[in-house]
């Protein structure tokens, strides 16, 4: 969703504006908020216009009161993500080795399903993160390959209508997550053998992963599977959720511009944990770098970086994007 005229839209997931708990301030870094405060939150982001928000609800909500407090704020909704790697599924959704457990997993992703229905949104966003092992020898990996694929693939032909994402991550909360790379995801949607399950690419897990995000994304548009995506910053390290364009300027201004190369029309989404930031000044300040990004799109000389590429020479591509990013560059 993005022209030459207005620029891109964006959104973000609705947990940037909930509060945070740790192994340390295990408290919480502020009193919890429900659904509809998070709501009102982000409706305080001026160029907000998406939000992606967990299902189910905080308790007490309803799915008309959710679609009241968008309408409200001027928001819609772009995908429900099901709690699916909470307490109860700790060994995991689609692999939990007990199947009164997968079942119950199913069972809330369906509502997650019925809300998207509901709301109007685009997609079922699954992120799967108990769904893996953590120790050698823990599982037999042919059964765990199985249950994940199968089980995704059972989602999708209960809800044909609906179109599905999922948010690979190599690890954490497991330290070996079942759809961990770009490369794995496409390989194992391609087995499902079904048309309406997609990636949405996270930068940070890509990061994260060890991946550059840029050719990750060229790999899934390549496919036709790149359907979402998120952004945000990272050590590369951990998966910190940081604003994005603090750390890795260069990597999410290449990343972007596959997208822009590449004709991919979606929205900018967030996908931030402002643990001790002020959760509107963090999705305002991230905005801000973001639309000095896309100037620095519309500035980029593509007959010269494309002349760089096609010798693969580095300095000479460095130089083109620094013209465009830094315009400090004689």
């Amino acid at each position: 969703m993005t022209d030459t005229t207005t620029g891109p839209v964006f959104g973000a997931g609705l947990w940037n504006f909930a509060t945070y708990v740790d192994r340390y301030a295990t408290d919480g870094y502020g009193e919890p908020r429900t659904t509809l405060e998070q709501i009102d939150l982000a409706g305080q982001v001026e160029d907000i216009s998406y939000v992606d928000i967990n299902y189910p609800w905080t308790k007490g909500v309803t799915t008309a009161d959710v679609a009241a407090a968008l309408e409200c704020n001027g928001l819609k909704a772009i995908g429900v993500t099901p709690d699916i790697y909470l307490r109860e599924h700790q060994l995991g959704a689609f692999t939990n080795p007990d199947p009164a457990k997968r079942a119950s997993a199913m069972r809330i992703m369906q509502g997650a399903a019925d809300a998207v229905r509901e709301l109007g949104a685009r997609y079922v966003k699954i992120w799967p993160g108990q769904d893996g092992f953590d120790y050698p020898f823990q599982v037999d990996y042919a059964e765990l390959d199985r249950l994940a694929v199968e089980g995704m693939r059972d989602l999708a032909q209960a809800n044909p209508d609906l179109k599905f994402v999922i948010e690979y991550k190599p690890r954490e909360p497991r330290t070996h997550m079942f759809w961990s790379s770009a490369a794995k995801t496409v390989l194992g949607i391609q087995r499902m053998g079904v048309d309406n399950v997609g990636v949405l690419l996270d930068f940070g897990h890509a990061l994260f992963g060890g991946e550059s995000p840029a050719e990750a994304a060229q790999l899934l548009i390549d496919h036709g599977l790149l359907w979402g995506m998120d952004v945000n910053d990272n050590y590369r390290g951990w998966d910190d959720d940081m604003v994005v364009g603090t750390v890795h300027i260069t990597e999410v201004f290449e990343f972007f511009h596959v997208l822009r190369k590449n004709g991919w029309e979606g929205v900018w989404q967030l996908d931030q944990f402002p643990f001790r930031e002020d959760v509107v000044d963090n999705a305002t300040t991230s905005i801000r770098f973001l639309k000095a990004l896309y100037r620095a799109l519309e500035r980029l000389d593509e007959d010269a970086l494309a002349e760089a590429q096609r010798r693969q020479d580095p300095l000479a591509a460095q130089r083109v994007v620094q013209d465009a990013l830094l315009s400090c560059m004689a």
